[in-house]
C-alpha cells in the first residue's frame, strides 16, 4: 500500500511541439490538439477518482494552461496552483527555435538524441544575438523568480535541470506530500524526466531512453521514505501511449523524404 501518491504530467502539445521546434523557455500556448490532450487527461483522471489538493506548474503558459484544463474537466478548479521557474522546461540555449528534424539532417540523429535526451551534455548557450533572447530575458515572469535574471541559465543539460529543480522538490513539494496532500505536477518533458530520474534512481546512462508523451498522466506510488514501490505508470490506453512515445522519439529523426 502506497504511503504517498503523486501524478506527474507533461503539458499538452504546444504550438512548437507541432512544428517540431525546440521550444524550451519561449512561451507558447497549447495547440488545438494540446487542448484536447489536457481535457482528455482531466476526464481520465476524474474517471479514476483522483482528487487533488495542490497543483505545481512551471511559469510557462503551456504548463499552466494544461493544469487549468485538467482541473476544469475534473470539476476541481478551486484547487490551489503554485508556479515556479524551477519546473520550467530545460533551457536549450542556442538550439531554441530550431527544427529537430532539420537538426538531425545537418548534425546527425545521434547528436540530436544526445542534445535532447542525455544527462550531462549541455547545448551551446544562448547569446544576446539569438532571435529569442530578449523575449525570454525581458519577460516579467522572471523578475519575480527566486534568483536574479543574471543568474538564470543560458543553456542546461538534464543534470542542470535536476540541480535547479531539487531545492524546489525538497523544500516545497515534499513537505506538502508528507502532509498528506494529493499533488499534481503539470510540468515539461525534461523537468518531468529529471524528477523521475531522482525519485526512481534511474542511471545517467538509462535516462536517455526515457521518453514522455504530451498530455499523459504518470502515477508515482511512494513509500514513507519517498522511494517508489514500483516503476512509474502511464495512465490510459497503453497502445495509444506507446504510439505517442514513438511520435516524440521520431521528432529527432530525419524525415523519410529527406533520407
Amino acid at each position: 500500500m502506497a504511503k504517498y501518491r503523486l501524478v506527474l504530467l507533461r503539458h499538452g502539445e504546444g504550438a512548437w511541439n507541432k512544428e517540431n521546434r525546440f521550444c524550451s523557455w519561449v512561451d507558447q500556448k497549447l495547440s488545438s490538439d494540446g487542448i484536447k490532450e489536457a481535457q482528455n487527461c482531466g476526464k481520465h483522471l476524474k474517471a479514476l477518482g483522483f482528487e487533488f489538493d495542490l497543483v505545481f506548474t512551471s511559469v510557462l503558459s503551456r504548463s499552466i494552461q494544461t493544469a487549468w484544463l485538467v482541473l476544469e474537466e475534473m470539476g476541481q478548479e478551486w484547487v490551489p496552483i503554485q508556479s515556479s521557474w524551477r519546473l520550467n522546461e530545460r533551457h536549450y540555449g542556442a538550439l531554441i527555435g530550431l527544427n529537430r528534424a532539420e537538426m538531425a539532417l545537418n548534425h546527425g540523429e545521434e547528436q540530436v538524441k544526445i542534445w535532447r535526451r542525455s544527462y550531462d551534455v549541455t547545448p551551446p548557450p544562448i547569446t544576446e544575438s539569438h532571435p529569442y533572447y530578449e523575449e525570454i530575458y525581458n519577460d516579467r515572469r522572471y523578475k519575480c523568480s527566486d534568483v536574479s535574471q543574471d543568474n538564470l541559465p543560458k543553456a542546461e543539460s538534464l543534470k542542470d535541470v535536476l540541480d535547479r529543480l531539487l531545492p524546489y522538490w525538497n523544500e516545497k513539494i515534499v513537505p506538502e506530500l508528507k502532509s498528506g496532500k494529493m499533488i499534481l505536477i503539470s510540468a515539461h518533458g525534461n523537468s518531468s524526466r529529471a524528477l523521475l530520474k531522482h525519485v526512481e534512481g534511474i542511471s545517467d546512462e538509462e535516462i536517455i531512453n526515457v521518453t514522455l508523451p504530451t498530455g499523459v498522466p504518470i502515477l508515482l506510488e511512494l513509500d514513507e521514505n519517498l522511494h517508489p514501490l514500483g516503476p512509474h505508470q502511464f495512465l490510459g490506453d497503453q497502445e495509444a501511449i506507446q504510439a505517442a512515445i514513438k511520435k516524440v522519439e521520431d521528432q529527432g529523426k530525419v524525415k523519410s523524404a529527406e533520407k
